[in-house]
Order: structure tokens, then sequence, then C-alpha cells
């Protein structure tokens, strides 16, 4: 049986780090907040607003949102943005994306000051993650990968590490981190020929494909750790899943982390890690 790496510990031990850190800045006259711009109501969008409000809340951290109407105008998207960008007291921003099909998402994303710029939305923030640079914030799933290796004590030095996905939200990032890291990385994807042999070698797999059953128990060998950041809907079973077969993985690998209660439970820690760094590099 592989050990299971639940995200629920990695969030509070985060979340009672950064309280000591709000504390300290609140002593300092900076009160760290963070701006929500939301453009509609979807579902999937008002729950995680919950969940970051929720989190943000028990840290100390000031919330405030800006919901636009679903048919809003690009002029109007843009001036909230820039209503964010010159208020001083705003330390970080999370604009919740898909943005609705009539509006210009890159031009939107692009006028966020990168400052401010928790979730690795503009083109200067994903420069910062590529370069190792601190320009910006990293996307806060793939931090959460990291976060969660580093909790569950990972020397990622000299590791092989495969990535399966390649987007600019996890996979892209994610192999830059663990390069950062010193670990040798391995970017696979859907279309990548023997994919069960690239996933094979890895001591480190994460896999955010977007696709059920990516990974199954020919991808996997004894002695691996496995992040599985995938989240989709099983009709079948009625129930979340991952892109990795849970059941046929877990009884062959040394590690790997549940879907649902995994990499997704840390974000909103690492969103607050995000916000509260933001303020601190505004006092030095």
């Amino acid at each position: 049986m592989a050990k299971l790496l639940k995200g629920l510990p990695v969030a509070k031990a985060l979340t009672e780090e950064l309280k000591v850190q709000v504390e300290e800045l609140r002593e300092r006259g900076v009160v760290p907040t963070l701006a929500i711009v939301r453009v509609g109501e979807r579902d999937d969008d008002l729950s995680y607003e919950r969940g970051a409000t929720k989190r943000c809340d028990a840290i100390g951290i000031d919330v405030r949102k800006f919901s636009l109407p679903a048919d809003c105008t690009q002029d109007e998207l843009m001036a909230t943005i820039a209503e964010v960008n010159t208020d001083a007291s705003i330390h970080g921003c999370l604009m919740f994306r898909p943005l609705p099909a009539h509006l210009d998402e890159p031009a939107a994303c692009n006028a966020l000051d990168p400052a401010k710029d928790i979730d690795c939305s503009t083109e200067r923030s994903l420069f910062g993650v590529f370069a190792n640079r601190p320009i910006g914030f990293p996307p806060c799933t793939a931090e959460a990968c990291i976060q969660l290796l580093d909790y569950y004590g990972y020397d990622l030095t000299g590791a092989e590490a495969t990535v399966v996905g390649r987007s600019l939200v996890i996979g892209k990032p994610v192999s830059m981190m663990l390069q950062a890291r010193n670990a040798t990385v391995t970017m696979c994807h859907t279309r990548t020929r023997d994919l069960a042999s690239a996933c094979r070698k890895a001591e480190v797999l994460v896999v955010a494909a977007g696709h059920i059953g990516t990974v199954g128990a020919d991808a996997v060998r004894a002695g691996q750790t496995v992040i599985d950041v995938g989240v989709n809907w099983d009709e079948k079973a009625g129930k979340l899943c991952g892109d990795v077969l849970f059941d046929e993985v877990e009884p062959v690998v040394d590690a790997i982390t549940p879907v649902p209660g995994g990499v997704g439970s840390v974000t909103t820690a690492v969103l607050a890690k995000h916000v509260v760094e933001a303020a601190r590099r505004t006092v030095g």
C-alpha cells in the first residue's frame, strides 16, 4: 500500500506559518490584502472564491471583491484592473479565468501589475518562473506540487522527474520549478510515443494532462512518488478523480496524492502565501 500524500496537513502547516507572518506585517502597519476580480458567476469560480476567502480570513488577509457582469465590456474590465494596480493597499490579485469569449483575455491578463499577479496570469510572471527570478509568482497549483514534495521531505536534487502535461498553468511551470530544485526533468504529453516507458523511468511523476486514465499500472513501478494534479468528473463512478487510475497505481508505487484531497487542498494556502509574500516585498 502506497503512502498517501494528503494535502490537508500541508495546507494546515502553511497556514500556521502565514498567520505569524501576517501578524508581524500588521504590527508594522501593513495589512496583506487580496483583490479578487471575477467576471460572471461560474460555479467553479464561486466555489474557489469561497475557499480562498475562507483561507484568507483564517490567516488574517483582507479580501476585496470586484465582481463584473458576464456581459461587461473590455473597457470596464480594464478599468477594474487599473484600479487594482493603482491601489497601494492591495498586494495581490486573483483574476478568474477563462474570461467570457467576447473579452480579450491576454490583454486583460497582461494589464495586471506583475508585482500583484499571484497566480501567474501575466507573461512577465511566466518569464519569472522560466528564468527563476522573483517577477510575479508561479501558478498556485504548480507551486502546490512543490509544497507537497517539500512537506513530505523529498530531496529533488539529482532526482529523475517526469511531467505529463504541457500547459502554461501546470505542466511547463512545474517542470521549470522542478529544474530549479536541481531535478532532471523529462516533459511528456498525451502524444508522447511510449508514454508509459517515459513515466516508468521517473522517481517523481507529476501527471497534469487533464484526462482520466492518462497513467495506469503499465506506466508505473515500485519506488515511485506520483503527484496527480488532474481533477476530472467520472460519469460512470459518479465522483471526482485524477488523471491517474488510482486503484491500479496505488498498490504499485511508494507514494501518491489522492484526488480529491491532494494537490487541490494546498492551492488556496499557496494563494495566501503569495499575497503575504507580495505584501512583504513592499516593505523590504
